[in-house]
């Protein structure tokens, strides 16, 4: 249930299990968000450091300090940011990065802004560089300065503006040059969820969407889940249909498990892609190292496709490790897809070393 909106292009938004969310998942997820943070699952520290600032903010009669969430697609940033306009008791304006670009863009949107509203700044990292200098002055002294005219005779006039809430959101929060994220009074990190967190998630947003489930239904679902709410929900109203068609609508772990079968995602939470790149790497190479566009050749796929769709899910699961040499598997790949490593000098299938040359042979 918590969970924000990112987009995504390519094989990575067509996935089952793709933390983007498309026209589908934002049509639901508005009816399974949290309202408030006593119903927020997951995230404790966050949760607690923010019902602080805002709590103290409301005491003092005051805004809220500008907050600055950062972590992977799908793991609460949007539904926070409702909450915290909810929390104070305030409206919402939602953007994002790459709708502003141009400082007037953002001008005219500062400008409407009503006394305490909160504003939501999705992908903040990537709006232009004119709107972001101009972001500063309004975060630190709520005023901008609009330039009239052109040249020699351009004019800036200063623009007061009310006393508003930036919550920014992004992915990647390396991207945020310093002086736009000192200005944030609080700065979170989102982390991937663990799997009872994700059972909370799945059980709950169950109820909401009438489905009914068991314990161990839930906890298989959650399992596959890849520690992101978003794909618990998508893989929930997946398993839902499974049982409604082929079964009497109860999830249980048995309906769940055949359900995504089905659907290509196995036990981990890998799909079709995944194991592609790891059968590849496994089978064809001897578990590497291999270089990455010949890997991508390999499974059929673009180099981008599997630099930034599979591979960080792989290498966070600890079954591919990135070298300077290329792409490595790791032994719980070669236990995961229930094969033998190769015993290193042995004819047939000589597991690649140092002095092999397969560098030489497939780039890095």
């Amino acid at each position: 249930m918590n969970w924000d909106d990112e987009t995504d292009t390519g094989s990575a938004a067509e996935r089952l299990v793709a933390p983007a969310a498309d026209g589908e998942d934002q049509a639901v997820e508005a009816a399974l968000r949290p309202k408030d943070l006593s119903e927020f699952v997951g995230q404790e520290k966050v949760r607690q450091q923010l019902d602080l600032v805002l709590k103290a903010a409301r005491q003092r009669g005051a805004t809220a300090d500008h907050v600055l969430l950062s972590g992977a697609p799908g793991l609460g940033k949007t539904t926070l940011s409702m909450i915290i306009a909810a929390e104070m008791n305030a409206p919402i304006r939602i953007t994002s990065g790459p709708a502003i670009q141009h400082a007037g863009d953002l001008a005219a949107i500062l400008s409407s802004l009503q006394e305490g509203e909160i504003l939501f700044l999705d992908e903040i990292h990537r709006m232009s560089r004119p709107a972001e200098e101009m972001l500063y002055m309004a975060m630190e002294d709520f005023r901008v300065d609009v330039i009239v005219g052109k040249g020699p005779g351009a004019t800036a006039i200063p623009l007061e503006l009310p006393p508003f809430t930036l919550v920014g959101a992004t992915t990647r929060a390396g991207l945020l040059p310093p002086p736009l994220r000192d200005r944030f009074g609080f700065t979170a990190h989102m982390e991937f969820y663990e799997p009872h967190e994700l059972e909370r998630v799945v059980r709950r947003s169950a109820g909401l969407l009438d489905v009914e489930i068991d314990t161990d239904g839930a906890a298989e679902i959650a399992g596959r889940s890849r520690g992101t709410p978003r794909i618990a929900n998508r893989l929930l109203r997946r398993v839902r249909d499974y049982a409604q068609v082929r079964a009497d609508g109860r999830i249980t772990r048995e309906i769940a498990a055949a359900a995504l079968a089905v659907y290509e995602v196995d036990a981990r939470g890998l799909d079709r892609l995944d194991r592609g790149v790891l059968e590849a790497l496994l089978k064809l190479f001897g578990g590497g190292p291999v270089g990455l566009s010949t890997l991508a050749v390999a499974v059929g796929e673009e180099r981008e496709t599997v630099e930034e769709v599979a591979e960080p899910f792989l290498v966070r699961e600890g079954l591919l490790a990135r070298t300077p040499r290329g792409r490595v598997a790791t032994p719980a790949a070669w236990t995961h897809l229930g094969l033998e490593p190769p015993v290193p000098g042995t004819s047939g299938n000589p597991a690649p070393g140092p002095g092999s040359g397969q560098q030489g042979l497939f780039g890095a």
